[in-house]
């Protein structure tokens, strides 16, 4: 079925942080790409005559509530932000289809008789400040302020900086959160698929039935510099080799027990191309399907690191910045979500704000939406139109029975 707002607001933010070249999107937390994104989302909400809500970090709560109810909130909702250089559909694909799913209830006439209440959470990707789902684990008081307006992106600018930056008065130390724990009845997040189990069983839609553990650790290879053509290769003390071997290990033992080891993001110092360097500071995103076997896999990984470390006279250190347990979503929420149109459950590798609702025991429930390649975090990410609106609908389809 065609709804023509899902695709005029589709339209409307495509080119927001869009690069010319690559074709990737650059929205993160606290620039111009995503304030742009944010300030839209605002225009919408007032549109729709929702009741805005804005804490002091940025998270924005939109409710519609025709029936004038203090009931909890039946919310959804997801994130604006990207990671670099990524796809159009994370997060967004959630926040715009959200408002779909209300502007279509209208269309069928539903007053619901508890409040519908739309979520955008910022710095979902961790992108910038390191930290994934900050701002929901600050709005649910997983993280606190406190630690959260100390973090500093790669350029060194803290939190509060960047968001006085863009006109955010940031907070007070002994800052109230929106209560979104105690306003929330449940949680249902719409996200694109990031990989290919809908593919493969043919269907556009499906639902989550968790989210498997993973974190993110900061792996410090220390050496010491010198010059790449007069000092013997038996005489270095190396660090990116001490860290390229603990890359191949990470790869290797990630493969042999089924799960999932990736060095993404490194930082090298002095940087010069002909000078070995003094110091490598990579990071490591580790996901595996047991938290037994996520704490084996970098321990695993921190062991090879020590040992190669010890032969190329250099040193390791090992940070963890992140660990989102295994969250498993409510089994009864996902059988009203999934019953009703014979949809799927599947498990999902991704972190996501619902799973940061479930884990402080808010009803949480996630929907996916067929990605065709199941590539994501990329610039090929893509979901197609009819499935996209067969999310729309799917996701009204819920708000209606959960709000009844």
């Amino acid at each position: 079925m065609s709804h023509p707002d899902f695709e005029t607001m589709w339209r409307e933010i495509a080119p927001i942080g869009r690069s010319a070249s690559s074709g990737g999107y650059f929205r993160q937390p606290f620039t111009s790409a995503e304030r742009e994104l944010h300030a839209w989302f605002l225009e919408q909400c007032h549109a729709r005559d929702l009741v805005v809500e804005e804490d002091l970090v940025g998270n924005v709560m939109a409710s519609w509530n025709p029936s004038r109810s203090n009931d909890p909130e039946v919310r959804t909702g997801s994130h604006l932000d990207s990671v670099l250089d990524g796809g159009a559909y994370d997060g967004p694909l959630g926040v715009v289809s959200a408002l779909a799913a209300i502007d279509l209830l209208r269309d069928r006439g539903i007053t619901p008789t508890r409040p519908i209440s739309v979520s955008v959470f910022v710095e979902e990707e961790g992108s910038r400040f390191g930290v994934a789902t900050l701002g929901s684990r600050l709005a649910t008081g997983a993280v606190t302020w406190d630690r959260a307006k100390a973090l500093r992106d790669r350029d060194g600018v803290r939190l509060d900086e960047a968001m006085r930056a863009v006109g955010i008065t940031p907070a007070a130390d002994d800052v109230s959160w929106i209560d979104v724990r105690g306003r929330t009845a449940c949680f249902v997040e719409l996200h694109v698929e990031q990989g290919r189990d809908l593919v493969d069983r043919g269907v556009p839609v499906g639902v989550a039935s968790g989210i498997r553990p993973h974190g993110r650790y900061r792996f410090d290879f220390t050496g010491r510099a010198d010059h790449a053509g007069t000092t013997r290769m038996e005489d270095r003390h190396d660090p990116m080799l001490t860290y390229a071997m603990t890359a191949l290990a990470a790869n290797k033992q990630a493969r042999l027990t089924g799960q999932r080891a990736t060095f993404g993001r490194v930082d090298v110092h002095p940087n010069g191309t002909n000078a070995i360097p003094s110091h490598v500071t990579a990071w490591l995103d580790a996901r595996a399907d047991s938290e037994e076997h996520l704490a084996a896999l970098v321990g695993h990984v921190e062991r090879m690191a020590a040992e190669r470390a010890g032969r190329d006279g250099t040193t390791a250190a090992v940070t963890t910045e992140s660990v989102s347990p295994e969250v498993v979503f409510d089994a009864d929420l996902a059988r009203r979500v999934a019953e009703p149109g014979g949809l799927p459950v599947v498990p999902t590798m991704a972190g996501h704000d619902a799973g940061i609702m479930s884990a402080v025991g808010v009803p949480t429930a996630m929907l996916f939406v067929r990605n065709p390649t199941g590539v994501s975090h990329s610039p090929a990410e893509h979901a197609d139109m009819a499935d996209c609106l067969a999310g729309v609908e799917a996701l009204a389809d819920t708000l209606e029975r959960l709000a009844s």
